[in-house]
């Protein structure tokens, strides 16, 4: 006899009314749209053992014969899994007519079920391809070498398949480096789970038929360029539980919709080109954890209905445009540890209950219009390891009980009214303490000493307060672990036991010192030569106007990370170190304003990154070094006020990048070459107070972006040219006090921001124009030349200065018999001030102190010059 193997659920037998409706629901399901069926759905209607047993009750139909089936990983629509091996072995004696049947019968309903499958797999294999059509970019070639439909889907890179179904589960794209749109087809990816496209240069909508993909749980389309508005058909995913469209371009408000997802987990929609409130359904989101909504343009309040959502965890809406007050957390938050309502124009106090925000980690309420004082309750969230309140309108002292939360690693409250004390034990009590940042505000008293002890600190911002006393000579010993030191613009001293600043040999200890900005306090003291023993990681080093003695030392040198150097403003004498030279990374280096001798080293040049020079007001001799021509990052180049001597190298007018070009008040001589029309960049050119002579090139006027242009009190001579009429960005020219003949060019009227002209004490003659900027210049602009007119309200008389002299002079000072330059410029010169005390708007006239003063000076001067001692310009 034959035997049948068979395990099924106890109390189902062939003979049960319903196994014939099993059969019935296996047929018709394979053929129906089962799209509605989740995992778990189908297994409900049949299952695998049920599925069993009506296929061994079909065979027991059969009395003779021997039939193997197998049915292996079948599938209700690709979402059901059967695993069945049926052996029925039943001897041939009757009923040989139903074998066909069952035969028939068995391999109809197989070739349905093959069928179908393929179907379903060719669909998601088709999508797939589409998208492969819509990718015009892929760098790594991953898609167009891999996605063919000589390989399954399924082995695809990216492409992930169900293990039993086999159709496309999970599609993860990201950080490919595509570039291209999503077509329609992916809407056909009917159990797509998890879609990721992060990271790629994908653009365009999202199409509407994505709407159809009902079993996602995740979608992520973010850092792409994808424009639009935010479909709100994302609000019928009611599986969804991440949604990331973060870094794209997308406009318009935020769907309400969004807020209806009650499986929702995390959202961010940050870095968009969002508008409008945060829409007062967030509150409807019983389990999210994680609120991402930072720079997207978003206005109004922050609903209150923000802390009812117990579950939140992170909540980041930075750098939008959000008013009104901070809302009220009324009931305890166990779950809130990042809350960040930074960069906003809200308002009013910080409220008292963010004490109910007991597990609280990081509190972010910087750049925003915040006033009143800090709330001491804060000092009750007692896992607060950030708080960050910087540039706002806050108030009074820093409550004492902030300072003894132990786990806090960074305060940052800088640009606000804080006043009062820092507590002298704050680097013992804040021992994790990394960043404390409470620069630009009205804190007061002594430097905290036990901050010397705050082994972990990285950063010590107290600049621009009113701190005071002397900076701790042992200051760095215990703070190896020191970035970034600024305590600029204080009333710090340095010891007074020491002629040096012992504090920086102690800082040789900060191996990772990358900053350390002194400037605007009155240390007095020299720079000690173990400057040069500062960690080789170091940046930045500045020390203005901290009245700084002594030379600077030549192990400065060592620096060689160093990209800032500013030392300007102080009382530094000797020479500049050639030792400069190996500071290779240097980009900004300003010794001005110094007592600084000798010449500019040639080694300057050898710093080819160096973009910005000034050397100005020292006591430097010599030329100016023309390899200096050679340093094509050049940006800014002040050598003024020194005695610098000889001609400016050619070298210079090769600097193509130059903006700003100050040589004024020095001793240089030659003649303005062609080539300053190279400068095509430059905004500020200061040649003023030397002693060049020629003509003023015509290709002047091919410096399109020039500002401020003063090549006063020199020698030059000739016309002005009509090229200044092209000059259109100027807004400052000074051509005074040389020997300038000729008209102005009436070209010059087209010169509409310029601001202050002056051509006075020169040779020019004609009319002066009348139009354009022109109209608003007073006679000051124009006094001491030859035969220059214009109309009333300049109050320039025709042949005014000298010729008209006698009218209002004595006669004895225009006799020319003997010093006639001394009288000349003694009567042009009084007769500038007799303007200045006469000009029509009383805030433009010289009070009578300064007059007076004047008259001394002009009285000086000509004694002077009459004894025969030499002319000169005031």
């Amino acid at each position: 006899m034959g035997q049948l193997h068979f395990h099924g659920p106890e109390g189902f037998s062939c003979q049960s009314a319903g196994w014939k409706d099993y059969l019935f629901i296996l047929i018709t399901v394979y053929k129906e749209d089962c799209s509605n069926y989740g995992d778990d759905d189908a297994s409900e209607v049949l299952s695998p053992a049920k599925v069993e047993i009506i296929l061994i009750c079909m065979e027991s139909v059969v009395k003779k014969g021997r039939l193997t089936y197998f049915f292996i990983q079948s599938r209700l629509n690709d979402k059901l899994t059967i695993d069945i091996e049926i052996q029925a072995t039943v001897p041939m004696r009757n009923g040989c007519f139903l074998i066909p049947f069952t035969v028939i019968l068995w391999s109809s309903f197989v070739a349905t079920l093959v069928a179908d499958r393929v179907t379903s797999i060719n669909t998601d294999q088709d999508a797939l391809l589409a998208l492969k059509d819509h990718i015009v970019n892929d760098p790594q070639n991953l898609l167009t070498t891999n996605w063919t439909a000589t390989t399954s889907v399924c082995d695809w890179v990216g492409v992930t398949c169900g293990t039993r179904h086999r159709r496309v589960r999970a599609l993860k794209l990201s950080h490919m480096g595509l570039t291209g749109t999503i077509p329609p087809h992916l809407g056909n990816l009917s159990f797509l789970v998890f879609a990721s496209f992060y990271n790629n240069s994908f653009r365009g909508s999202v199409p509407d038929e994505l709407a159809k993909l009902r079993r996602l749980k995740y979608f992520s389309l973010q850092n792409n360029y994808f424009g639009g508005e935010i479909p709100s058909w994302f609000g019928s995913f009611t599986r969804l539980h991440t949604l990331s469209l973060a870094n794209n371009s997308f406009t318009g408000a935020i769907p309400p919709s969004l807020f209806h997802l009650s499986e929702l987990d995390g959202l961010d929609l940050s870095n968009n080109d969002l508008q409008g409130p945060i829409p007062g359904e967030i509150g409807k989101l019983p389990k999210l954890r994680i609120l991402y909504l930072s720079h997207t343009g978003l206005s109004g309040s922050i609903p209150s209905a923000i802390f009812n959502i117990s579950s939140l965890q992170d909540i980041d809406l930075t750098g939008n445009m959000l008013s009104g007050s901070m809302p009220s957390a009324n009931v305890t938050m166990s779950s809130l540890r990042i809350l960040d309502f930074g960069s906003n124009n809200l308002t009013g106090k910080i409220h008292k209950d963010i004490r109910n925000l007991t597990v609280l980690e990081q509190l972010y309420l910087g750049y925003n219009k915040f006033n009143g004082t800090i709330p001491p309750e804060i000092g009750n969230l007692v896992n607060l390891e950030i708080i960050s309140l910087s540039v706002n309108r806050i108030g009074g002292p820093i409550p004492v009980r902030i300072f003894n939360i132990s786990t806090l690693r960074s305060i940052e409250m800088t640009g606000n009214f804080l006043s009062g004390h820092l507590p002298s034990s704050i680097g013992l009590q804040l021992p994790n303490l990394e960043r404390l940042i409470v620069g630009g505000n009205e804190l007061s008293g002594p430097f905290p000493v036990s901050l010397c002890n705050a082994s972990e600190l990285l950063t010590l911002e107290l600049s621009s307060n009113f701190f005071f006393g002397p900076i701790p000579d042992a200051f760095g010993d215990g703070l190896r672990n020191l970035r970034y030191l600024n305590l600029g613009n204080n009333n710090f001293t340095s010891n007074s036991l020491s002629s040096e600043l012992n504090f920086l040999t102690s800082l040789t200890n900060s191996k990772n010192l990358r900053e350390v900005i002194l400037s605007y306090n009155p240390l007095r003291a020299t720079l000690p030569i173990s400057v040069g023993n500062l960690s080789s990681s170091l940046e930045d080093l500045g020390a203005d106007s901290c009245q700084i003695k002594g030379s600077i030392p030549e192990g400065i040198g060592n620096l060689s990370n160093l990209v800032l150097l500013s030392l300007q403003d102080n009382d530094l004498k000797g020479t500049i170190p050639t030792t400069i030279g190996r500071l290779r990374k240097l980009q900004s280096l300003s010794f001005s304003a110094n007592n600084l001798e000798g010449s500019a080293p040639s080694e300057l040049c050898d710093i080819q990154s160096l973009a910005f020079l000034y050397l100005g007001e020292n006591k430097l001799v010599g030329s100016i070094p023309p390899c200096l021509g050679n340093v094509s990052f050049l940006r800014e180049l002040s050598m003024g006020a020194n005695s610098l001597t000889s001609t400016i190298p050619s070298t210079l007018w090769r600097l193509k990048d130059i903006q700003q070009l100050q040589l004024s008040s020095n001793s240089l001589s030659g003649s303005l070459p062609l080539d300053i029309s190279n400068l095509k960049v430059v905004r500020h050119l200061d040649i003023s107070g030397n002693q060049l002579t020629g003509e003023i090139p015509s290709s002047i006027g091919d410096l399109n972006d020039l500002a401020h242009l003063s090549l006063s009190n020199n020698r030059l001579q000739g016309p002005i040219s009509r090229s200044f009429g092209d000059m259109v960005s100027l807004e400052f020219l000074d051509l005074s006090r040389n020997n300038l003949s000729g008209e102005i060019p009436k070209d010059m009227e087209k010169l509409t921001y310029l601001k202050y002209f002056n051509v006075s004490f020169n040779g020019l003659q004609g009319e002066i124009p009348g139009g354009g900027p022109f109209k608003k210049f007073s006679a000051r602009s124009f006094l001491g030349n030859e035969a220059l007119c214009g109309s009333p309200q300049m109050q320039v008389q025709p042949y005014s200065l000298p010729g008209a002299v006698a009218q209002i002079a004595d006669a004895n000072l225009k006799d020319h018999g003997q010093y006639p330059a001394a009288k000349k410029d003694c009567l042009s010169s009084i007769l500038e001030l007799a303007l200045q005390c006469s000009a029509e708007q009383p805030e433009e006239r010289i009070d009578i102190e300064d007059a007076l003063t004047t008259l001394k000076k002009i009285k000086a001067k000509f004694l002077k010059d009459s004894r025969g001692i030499g002319t000169s310009y005031i």
